[in-house]
């Protein structure tokens, strides 16, 4: 059976190759993007099974517009895959005001707008599913990207608390935690600007590394979306669903650490308490 999808940042990467499989598999999608025509062969291809509309997700009042008539032309949207977004690269006294606005304006607010504009939506029919796209960066950090990870665990908290209270609704969720996956989201990093007092530190490494080209990618696009479809396709997905052994190492990895850490401060934990 054929689904309805709403897809954010279609114009690209992981939201435009998922489009094209769901449309290549017989599914109606309404792909979101920032500039008009950019899907316009598949739009010719595909006809009314895609629907295209203009979103930045830095202005709310047309998320809610969008979502409006997404639901409106479709009549059902099924899944929901909150995909938009982009990184910030600098160490924390490298960036500027701007660009931490508007980080977190798209990444964090934006996101979390666009599930607020959904869910009516989705109560009103019955139920349905969010993926948000979220990154190995919402479990673990990397040196130089601050900002970023701010965003992503930031909205995996907003998702894990909004999935209980939606639960009882029918409507549940799908994070999705890419690890550096082979996209085009190293050349739409926003830079900061480097300070000579970073050059020696982690964050200097992680920008040398970047730039010459040594920064280690083994995700593969096309088996990350199809691991997200199919994740999306099931009656029980997991809340989290890692993708990319460089995400199952790190977050292992992390987790471990943080568990090993809480457990060395069990005495100290429990000594807050009252009698």
């Amino acid at each position: 059976m054929s689904k309805t999808w709403l897809i954010t940042g279609a114009s690209s990467g992981l939201g435009r190759l998922m489009t094209e499989q769901l449309l290549a598999r017989g599914d109606r999608v309404v792909a979101t993007l920032r500039r008009e025509g950019v899907l316009d062969a598949l739009q010719q291809a595909h006809g009314e099974r895609l629907l295209v509309l203009t979103l930045d997700l830095t202005d709310v009042p047309r998320i809610r517009e969008v979502t409006r008539q997404a639901f409106e032309r479709m009549g059902r949207i099924d899944v929901v895959v909150s995909n938009a977004g982009y990184g910030l690269f600098g160490a924390a006294e490298e960036l500027s005001d701007e660009q931490i606005d508007h980080q977190i304006t798209t990444n964090l607010t934006g996101s979390i707008q666009l599930i607020r504009a959904v869910l009516p939506h989705l109560r009103a029919q019955g139920g349905g599913r969010i993926v948000q796209v979220s990154s190995e960066g919402g479990q673990k950090a990397y040196p130089n990207f601050s900002l970023y990870h701010a965003t992503k665990w930031g909205i995996e908290g907003f998702v894990e608390s909004t999935a209980q209270d939606v639960a009882p609704l029918g409507i549940d969720f799908l994070i999705v935690e890419p690890g550096p996956t082979a996209t085009d989201f190293a050349t739409g990093l926003v830079h900061g600007t480097p300070m000579e007092a970073y050059e020696a530190t982690p964050a200097g490494d992680v920008r040398r590394a970047v730039a010459d080209g040594n920064f280690e990618i083994k995700g593969d696009a096309a088996r990350t979306v199809d691991a997200m479809i199919a994740a999306a396709d099931q009656t029980n997905p997991p809340l989290r669903l890692a993708l990319g052994s460089s995400a199952y190492t790190g977050i292992k990895q992390a987790l471990e650490e943080r568990l090993q850490a809480l457990e060395a401060q069990r005495a100290v934990a429990l000594s807050a308490d009252t009698d």
